[in-house]
């Protein structure tokens, strides 16, 4: 069995009768869409996307950061006006 990562699930045939209501209904949260009591796919508001995609980009560059200060032993010192 799969879980469902959402407080709300309709089927994808209530999905398709009506969208609007489905999302106005969730009240800005999440929307597990199920296709054979399946997770079909999640439908989530454009903020709370924005919000996502900026964790995202937020752990990547913590990674980024986290990689390069485990190499600052060979790190070269620079002057900022020979930049």
């Amino acid at each position: 069995m799969e879980a469902i990562l959402a407080d709300i699930a309709v089927s994808m045939s209530e999905f398709k009768k009506n969208p609007a209501a489905v999302l106005r209904e969730a009240n800005n949260r999440p929307v597990a869409v199920l296709n054979h009591n399946r997770a079909a796919f999640y439908m989530v508001e454009p903020r709370l996307f924005e919000a996502m995609l900026d964790e995202i980009a937020d752990q990547a560059l913590y990674r980024k950061v986290a990689s390069r200060l485990a190499q600052k032993a060979r790190a070269i010192e620079v002057d900022i006006d020979d930049l």
